[in-house]
């Protein structure tokens, strides 16, 4: 079959590739010139693990194209799947003005068969919307679809072949069973495909996304309940975290969520509610809590040097939002290292993946270690953001020995209290006693 994909970031640019990877011929189209240069180059603009291997493969076999010219990638295609951009406004609103563009250059060249899926995150309401513009552009009746997606950055490509379920949005039933017939290579496992309104697709990925926001709010503001009334946050994990009804995803105390769903998502749904007159008190709770989680490890740090601060050299381990990815967008480590330059710190960082991005964002106002050790020589405190695998187990003689001072504090409780103790040094974590 040949599908069209318009946008390559994260959504498009899997979901594109997954597509090929099944046999159907797939072109990727965007209109950032060299970001479609370095693909055809053989280079993956983002890091996602396993994904450059499978363009590269799909590409070879003929399958996988990438242009900047919509007409030749919109105008063969059976169905042309819309994943552009869809950032926040300043009032939390979804800024749709990307997708708006992309609907009306693609009107014209459309096949009359075709169907359009909007992959986008979109408010309720804008399946309806887009093919009310297109009946206005086209003077016919176009299929329109809603497909959200449900991938994590870190295991996107697992996430695509082997989805938990698959929601499509139509009341089309030819619609339904070409969508049908494209997923069903990634369904054998007899996961569910979910058919529903186009309006209820919409909001399934606003209320998945919200509800695993809401859990990781819920556990860091019991981990700061437990900091001061003297318990155990990993203890309480587990306390309730063997009861069914509860379950341990999502429930790990640290420096609050970033990324480009969660945040962005929280506070579009929220705005969705105040356009249907209905006031969004837990989902307001559930963005301010963690706005002020992302400042806690700054103000344990400011509190253990009771706040002089400058001259200091804190070591950073973790900058990416995630592990498995090199997206910064909303990171905790931001809020941490503009905390800590503005009250004059010098910031040694290191992260696996994100060193780049971040090098774009702060120039010559970070040192960027190469490795992960170099960040802790001559610092007088490290802090670790983002849970890297190879973050658990350093040389901790060597870590204090490199150090100025041996402190640390560790924004995703990586080890265990006793242990560094044990090891010499002054330990801050979430939810934890200090030792």
């Amino acid at each position: 079959m040949k599908l069209a994909v318009i946008g390559t970031g994260y959504v498009g640019l899997v979901s594109g590739t997954c597509f090929a990877e099944t046999g159907n011929d797939v072109t990727c189209i965007d209109c950032d010139a060299k970001k479609i240069e370095l693909l055809l180059g053989g280079k993956v603009p983002i890091y996602e693990p396993g994904l450059a291997e499978l363009v590269e493969r799909n590409v070879e076999a003929g399958l996988l194209h990438f242009t900047t010219d919509l007409k030749a990638g919109v105008s063969p295609a059976k169905i042309v799947f819309l994943a552009v951009g869809t950032p926040p406004a300043d009032d939390g609103s979804v800024n749709l003005s990307a997708l708006w563009a992309v609907v009306d250059e693609l009107a014209p060249h459309l096949a009359l068969d075709a169907i359009i899926v909007l992959k986008s995150t979109v408010p309720v309401g804008t399946n309806a919307a887009v093919t009310a513009r297109l009946l206005k552009l086209t003077g016919r009746k176009c299929r329109v679809a809603n497909n959200p997606e449900f991938l994590k950055e870190g295991a996107a490509i697992d996430d695509f072949m082997k989805p938990d379920r698959v929601v499509i949005g139509t009341t089309d039933s030819e619609v339904q069973d070409v969508l049908s017939d494209l997923y069903r290579p990634y369904l054998r496992t007899d996961k569910p495909l979910l058919t529903m309104s186009p309006e209820s697709a919409e909001m399934t990925k606003y209320v998945a996304n919200a509800l695993l926001s809401t859990k990781i709010s819920f556990i860091n503001e019991m981990a700061n309940i437990c900091e001061r009334a003297g318990a155990n946050i990993n203890d309480i994990r587990r306390g309730i975290g063997h009861d069914s009804r509860i379950g341990f995803a999502f429930l790990f105390p640290g420096v609050g969520y970033g990324g480009s769903c969660f945040p962005k998502d929280v506070r579009a749904l929220a705005a969705v509610a105040r356009a249907n007159g209905v006031e969004p008190r837990i989902l307001d709770s559930v963005h301010e809590v963690n706005v002020f989680q992302k400042s806690v490890l700054f103000t344990k740090i400011s509190k253990h040097f009771q706040g002089a601060l400058k001259g200091l050299t804190l070591g950073v381990w973790g900058l990416a939002f995630k592990p498995g990815t090199d997206d910064i967008r909303e990171a905790p480590s931001l809020v941490l290292i503009d905390s800590l330059l503005a009250q004059g710190v010098k910031v040694r960082v290191y992260d696996p993946e994100a060193m780049a991005n971040m090098r774009e964002l702060y120039g010559d106002r970070l040192d960027y270690c190469e490795h992960r050790d170099d960040a802790a020589v001559g610092a007088d405190a490290l802090a670790i953001v983002t849970e890297w695998k190879h973050f658990i187990n350093p040389d901790f003689d060597k870590l204090r020995g490199a150090m100025r001072q041996a402190v640390i504090f560790d924004g995703r409780n990586l080890y265990r209290s006793e242990q560094m103790k044990k090891a010499g040094f002054r330990y801050y974590s979430i939810g934890r006693p200090a030792v």
